[in-house]
Order: C-alpha cells, then sequence, then structure tokens
C-alpha cells in the first residue's frame, strides 16, 4: 500500500505501470485519474490546502479501509496539493485484486471517500472572484452505498 501527498506533477501512466509491474498473481487491476476541471468557465487555477501528516493519516487509514473490506493484493494512493491549474492531474487511486469485483468497488470507494473525506480544501480562483469549493450532496449520498 502506497499513499502519497506531494505538490508536483505526476505521470500517470507511469505511476500505474510501475503499480502493475509491482503486482503478483492479481488478476484485476483497475486506476482512476482525477483531472482538474474548468466547472467555473474561466477557472485561473484551483488551490489545494492540507494539513500534513493530518491528511496523510486520513489517507492511510481510508486505504487500510478498503484493504480491509475487499480481497485486495496493493493500493495506490497519490493526491495532490498546491496550485493547480485546468487539465492536470490531481489525484489518482489503483487497486489490484485476484477478481475485478474487488478492484472496481475498492476503487469506487477509495474515490467516493477521497472526494468527500480527505481533508483537502479547494479554492477556485476564476477571473471573477476566488471562491471555496462547498461540498456537494450528491458526494455525500455517494457515501451511503458503503
Amino acid at each position: 500500500m502506497r499513499v502519497i501527498v506531494q505538490e508536483d506533477a505526476f505521470d500517470g501512466g507511469a505511476e500505474l505501470n510501475a503499480f502493475t509491474a509491482a503486482q503478483s498473481n492479481m488478476g484485476a487491476i483497475v486506476s482512476f485519474t482525477g483531472i482538474v476541471r474548468d466547472v467555473a468557465a474561466g477557472l485561473k487555477q484551483m488551490d489545494i490546502e492540507h494539513y500534513p501528516g493530518m491528511t496523510e493519516r486520513a489517507l492511510e487509514q481510508i486505504a487500510t479501509d478498503a484493504m480491509t473490506r475487499w480481497d485486495l493484493g496493493d493500493v495506490l494512493v497519490i493526491h495532490r496539493y498546491g496550485p493547480l491549474h485546468p487539465d492536470e492531474p490531481i489525484m489518482m487511486v489503483a487497486t489490484a485484486s485476484k477478481h475485478r469485483k474487488d478492484a472496481f468497488e475498492a476503487a469506487d470507494f477509495l474515490m467516493d471517500f477521497l472526494k468527500s473525506r480527505a481533508p483537502f480544501w479547494k479554492k477556485e480562483q476564476t477571473f471573477a472572484s476566488d471562491d471555496w469549493v462547498a461540498s456537494k450532496q450528491e458526494d455525500e449520498d455517494a457515501l451511503k452505498r458503503w
């Protein structure tokens, strides 16, 4: 299990290739990479803040929960902080399992919890204003299935 919180950009393809190469006797690998979207139509950048130490512990707990709930061989979680621009990768999860159902469900679980429970604070800077991103009801609703 690897949890990485970093400011620097990452190469999702290289990360997935390394994750895949490290697996043995796994029948499924699922990955998801989140990209900064210009949902505000004029996004200059998104600033992501976090508390070092606290954030890593929270992400490690989410990853450990996934490893406990599903039959996984490995988990990778990468999440960025700092200034990010539209079309840049913001986060990535990868799961490895003997069976695809466990890999898919665990990745979905990780994404739902990272979206709504990971201790990151996001501010969108547009050409018109700077606004903190509020949590969305649909993200909270997604957690109910877990």
